[in-house]
């Protein structure tokens, strides 16, 4: 059986009872102090004199006896590693990290890339984590949340475009997005719709919701509209390739994904003599501000999150009152910024 490491000699490890003595108080009221315990009444003074004592021998509360103690830790357990690189995606999860925190969650990051989404579930319950959020790039199984659950998990929480049976969900439903950018080019007159398909792979869990609202924009358009999907690599050699057989498919408009993709089929399209947006109305997606700065001014759609409750305190709220139905939480509100390229 392996050991834990032998303390340097002349060193003493700060125990709870050096908190108590230091701060006059009994042991169980520095747990309930610091384990934030709110079930029990404790003055303010007396919860800052702990913390005091507790900041100044330098102990911190041993994170696995604690956890023996509850069943479970008091870790958030994100499985980012798998995450899109899509800006609103990557500024939600970093909010969300900093909002546990200030909750006193410990928040980790766990990667699964490789694992079947049944391994993952056991991999990720191995860490006991008091709850789960997880990208919707892990297809979740019931026999994946019941795992988590088992092993102590309150709240098992999706994140993605769709929720999934038996968990709770966050959903950025990415159609908005899509029809959010045909509605406008339709508002234009245009008819004839090109709609960026990424050939990347880690972004398809965004791009076909976003083609899909945009597809079903057209069909619910009182005159008759085209979608054409348009496969588009994030490399020059593709964006030249597309733009060069521009005028061949007939299209006036196009909805670029995101502006970065914007950017770079609106380049090549100005390089091979198709004006924008006389012959092509250009829009993309999450309104960055280098889009701004181009000529013509990039039209796009902005991305907000929007909740009645920051997601960190619906997180907090269910590990505090688990076995509850799932409840599903829509983040996305979408709206077009008409700019000069559309």
């Amino acid at each position: 059986m392996s050991q834990l490491p032998q303390q340097p000699a002349g060193i003493s490890v700060p125990t709870s009872a050096d908190v108590a003595r230091l701060a006059g108080v009994s042991r169980a009221t520095v747990s309930y102090v610091l384990n934030n315990n709110a079930t029990v009444r404790i003055s303010e003074p007396t919860r800052r004199r702990v913390r005091e004592a507790a900041a100044g021998l330098g102990y911190v509360p041993h994170a696995a006896a604690r956890s023996l103690r509850a069943g479970h830790t008091r870790t958030v357990l994100l499985p980012a590693a798998q995450a899109p690189a899509v800006p609103l995606y990557q500024r939600f999860l970093t909010r969300l990290e900093s909002d546990l925190r200030r909750l006193d969650y410990t928040v980790v990051q766990y990667g699964s890339i490789g694992l079947e989404p049944d391994e993952a579930a056991r991999a990720w319950a191995e860490l006991r984590p008091v709850a789960v959020v997880s990208p919707g790039a892990t297809a979740l199984t019931p026999y994946g949340i019941g795992v988590l659950t088992r092993s102590g998990a309150k709240a098992v929480i999706t994140l993605g475009p769709q929720p999934v049976d038996g968990a709770h969900a966050f959903v950025m439903d990415q159609r908005e997005v899509g029809g959010c950018a045909v509605r406008h080019l339709l508002s234009r007159g245009r008819r004839r719709i090109g709609v960026v398909v990424p050939r990347e792979p880690d972004l398809a869990l965004f791009a076909e919701p976003r083609l899909a609202g945009a597809v079903r924009a057209a069909e619910d358009s009182a005159a008759p509209a085209l979608i054409q999907p348009l496969p588009l690599r994030y490399d020059e050699e593709s964006a030249e390739d597309l733009a060069a057989r521009w005028r061949t498919l007939g299209l006036d408009a196009v909805f670029t994904y995101d502006d970065e993709y914007a950017m770079l089929l609106m380049r090549a399209l100005q390089d091979t003599g198709v004006e924008v947006p006389a012959e092509t109305a250009v829009i993309g997606a999450d309104d960055l501000m280098l889009g701004r700065l181009l000529r013509p001014r990039l039209s796009s759609v902005t991305i907000e999150l929007a909740t009645a409750q920051p997601p960190a305190e619906i997180i907090d709220r269910l590990v505090r009152s688990p076995g509850g139905a799932p409840e599903r939480h829509y983040l996305l509100r979408a709206a077009a910024v008409a700019r000069d390229s559309s």
